[in-house]
């Protein structure tokens, strides 16, 4: 073999280390994606019997949320053992045929990696409380209660309360920004730092292509434990029960998005970057510095390859001037890094409920969220056009509901089962009583019912994200011209000599729009019908334009 061809042999194996740069990414909720062994929850061996779905609709990757073991109060993101299967969602072995089902595909697997905090059940919490002085006394957050005996500042947990909890063990109190059952790491210790390490080393070497990571801005507190001061309340907009949860009374500039977190960020990619082509995402928990954590994240080469924080999450309606303000303030502080937009995910309301989105409406949101710059996260069953379901409280499973019911229901909402067929009242997603109830209004959106019809929501997506794909500029070009009509948006998305030119109508009546300067073509290709007329650019209700530059 010569030279030219040991140098093409290397261009047709070496990976794409950017290809997380625009990706269409699909979250699988692994408890309500599809059951194989007959007990109600969704488990590994079901993903893999649907993944053939997942990959018909042409996206890049799957993002699935955690299966370790795990007491399961948080339904996984209380992690007892991270090197492990829970033996709900099957095994090891599982896990690996997963991963070689998923590339087979032509889809990257990324896992929810949650180093912010462990489950109290975890050995190393176990060890940790036993006393001061033993071999892991450090590696949890740990403090003296005040001379009175209260905990020792202000800080809440997102789950209502303090955020202390007292140890008469220790006779100490350990901080928990989530559950009590889920106390706080602390990575201000180095070896807590390495092993974390060597868990994501332990899946990037069972063949993962990259991790989710949880509550990313939470890795570190204030050692100095200083109390959070009031948040002003005209500032007061988090995106999960901002109307029960005193939560966000604070400005939590203490118990959260510490400057220690970048150079642990550093030593995380310096790990991901001994692998070919793994990546990370960021959740950056945060209602008022989220954007500003994300552009320090994202930056130059050396920390996490994207993030996402919760600005198209929350309630607040996609006017026009909200999206535009949303994009523009992106624009000016993102430098060099790099975003990952999702309108739903598993902790808030299905946006086609949360914004009372109408069936076009659904498309266009959809069209548009395919449209910007940055990655793009699905979760399971936007594609077809899911509204949040009704929980009852006696079939309520997720504990921050519980806490707050009636005036914040919780997350079980966004969480019940997929609908795989109709002529099943589990939707096919199983033959015993599902963990949560499969939510009658949902069966007649399932799956097998829409692939049939051309004119479905779910074939949309498909076709949206095929449209997609075939622009450079829509997956990882520069965004200009945003501008906000009286009910339209629209940029200019530029990948070299390549510009396209997107605008839509946000609204139930038509609207005008104006070309940039220069020679358009329309492209047809795109789902959707809007033309200019003789006196130009009109966009019907929920419509979209695409036109490229001549």
């Amino acid at each position: 073999m010569n030279l030219m061809q040991d140098l093409n042999r290397e261009q047709i194996v070496a990976p794409d280390r950017d290809w997380w740069r625009g990706a269409v990414i699909y979250q699988i909720y692994p408890r309500s994606f599809q059951d194989s062994n007959h007990d109600g929850i969704g488990d590994l061996a079901g993903i893999i019997h649907r993944l053939p779905h997942v990959a018909e609709l042409g996206v890049d990757a799957i993002w699935i949320s955690p299966f370790f073991r795990s007491p399961m109060l948080d339904f996984g993101y209380d992690v007892s053992d991270y090197c492990d299967v829970d033996p709900m969602f099957g095994s090891l072995g599982d896990f690996d045929a997963l991963i070689q089902r998923a590339h087979d595909l032509g889809l990257k697997v990324l896992i929810d990696l949650v180093l912010s905090h462990t489950s109290s059940q975890h050995p190393w919490f176990y060890e940790s409380q036993t006393s001061r002085d033993n071999a892991k006394s450090d590696w949890y957050v740990w403090a003296d209660a005040k001379p009175d005996g209260s905990p020792p500042n202000n800080w809440l947990s997102i789950f209502g309360g303090s955020a202390w909890e007292w140890s008469g063990d220790r006779m100490q109190y350990y901080l928990h920004n989530f559950l009590r059952e889920q106390p706080d790491l602390n990575l201000h210790n180095a070896d807590v730092q390495e092993e974390l390490l060597s868990v994501a080393r332990f899946w990037l070497d069972r063949g993962v292509d990259g991790f989710r990571l949880d509550t990313i801005n939470f890795y570190f507190h204030d050692p100095d434990l200083r109390d959070n001061p009031a948040l002003d309340p005209a500032e007061r907009n988090a995106t999960i029960a901002p109307e029960v949860n005193p939560y966000n009374w604070q400005d939590h500039l203490y118990d959260k998005n510490q400057p220690e977190n970048l150079d642990f960020l550093r030593r995380l990619r310096a790990v991901l970057d001994e692998y070919p082509a793994a990546t990370a995402v960021g959740e950056v928990g945060d209602a008022q510095y989220g954007m500003d954590l994300q552009a320090q994240y994202t930056s130059g080469d050396d920390k996490v390859h994207m993030c996402y924080s919760f600005e198209f999450l929350a309630a607040t309606p996609l006017t026009p001037d909200h999206v535009v303000g949303v994009l523009q303030n992106y624009e000016d502080r993102i430098g060099d890094g790099w975003a990952c937009w999702a309108f739903s995910n598993h902790d808030v309301v299905r946006h086609a409920s949360r914004w009372n989105l109408g069936e076009d409406a659904r498309r266009l949101y959809a069209a548009l969220l395919l449209s910007l710059r940055g990655s793009v996260c699905l979760y399971q069953g936007e594609e077809l056009g899911l509204t949040e379901a009704y929980v009852a409280f006696d079939d309520l499973q997720d504990p921050y509901g519980i806490r707050f019911w009636p005036r914040f229901k919780g997350r079980d909402g966004c969480r019940t089962p997929m609908p795989w067929v109709t002529d099943n009242h589990n939707g096919g997603f199983s033959d015993a009583k599902p963990w949560l109830p499969v939510a009658v209004e949902h069966l007649s959106r399932a799956v097998a019912e829409q692939a049939q019809a051309d004119d479905s929501t779910m074939i949309f997506y498909k076709n949206m994200i095929r449209f997609r794909q075939s622009y450079r500029a829509l997956i990882k070009g520069a965004m200009s011209d945003l501008t906000a009509g009286e009910g339209t948006v629209s940029f200019v998305r530029t990948e070299g000599d390549q510009r396209l030119f997107c605008a839509f109508n946000l609204t139930n009546t038509a609207q005008p729009v104006d070309l940039p300067e220069g020679r358009w073509r329309q492209d047809k290709g795109a789902p959707f019908t809007a033309v200019v007329g003789e006196t130009g650019l009109t966009l019907p209700p929920y419509q979209a334009y695409f036109a490229a530059a001549e």
